[in-house]
């Protein structure tokens, strides 16, 4: 059985697949059922790369999400960060993130680097 497929190109054949990938989930292995949710998987992944990405949040508000999520409290970055006011200064956006403190975020904290390496307002 030949497993036909075509390219995505509207938002009306993402939701299609989207449909019929649902319908696919509880395939066996090794079926031709499975190599189509596969195969579609694959394109919708692609698709949505491309025009469903989701944006990196703001350095800070990562920072902030962290200390939240995590029950952590603002001294808790001063490892991270230097000095209690040094800490104030980057969360109030005034002094922006250096090198060292991005390494020292991710390393510690476990914030993805390419979140805290983006421009944000200062």
């Amino acid at each position: 059985m030949v497993v036909e497929v075509r390219p995505m190109k509207t938002e009306a054949d993402y939701e299609d697949a989207l449909a019929e990938i649902e319908g696919l989930l509880e395939t066996s292995p090794g079926t031709p059922e499975a190599d189509r949710l596969e195969i579609l998987t694959t394109l919708v992944e692609e698709y949505e790369d491309h025009h469903h990405s989701i944006p990196l949040p703001d350095p800070v508000e990562a920072i902030l999400y962290y200390l939240e999520s995590r029950g952590l409290t603002r001294k808790e970055l001063e490892p991270c960060l230097g000095s209690r006011s040094r800490v104030s200064e980057v969360l109030g956006r005034k002094r922006p993130l250096s090198l060292e403190m991005i390494r020292r975020l991710h390393q510690r904290l476990g914030i993805p680097a390419e979140v805290l390496i983006q421009p944000y307002k200062i």
